[in-house]
């Protein structure tokens, strides 16, 4: 659990299972990405069995912060009930969902 560099450009954030943890490590995620804003960000959602609203928000908004700068935010790992979430919520075309870290990780190298 936690928000890991795996290099100079690429941030690996492996999500809690806990809604109230999740929202805290979103925020703090939001704060790091908003002081160094020139890397892409892939999100593990393994653990995540339900995604609070205010994670969606944090989500969205660490979307916008990477996007000004021309970045990526991957969602890897996430379970059809937390995807289908993202379906009702009109956000499935907003977010790049990949298989998994490995998946990501290529994603974001093919981008460079």
């Amino acid at each position: 659990m936690g928000i890991e560099n795996y290099s100079e450009d690429v941030l690996l954030v492996d999500l809690p299972s806990k809604e109230l943890e999740i929202a805290d490590e979103l925020k703090k995620l939001n704060e790091l990405v908003n002081k160094k804003p020139d890397c892409d960000v892939i999100i593990d959602f393994s653990r995540v069995e339900i995604l609070p609203s205010s994670s969606i928000s944090n989500l969205l908004i660490l979307r916008g912060l990477l996007a000004k700068h021309k970045r990526q935010l991957f969602l890897s790992n996430v379970a059809i009930m937390t995807r289908y979430i993202f379906v009702v919520a009109g956000l499935k075309e907003v977010f790049n969902f990949v298989d998994d870290k490995p998946t990501a990780l290529a994603a974001v190298q093919h981008t460079d």
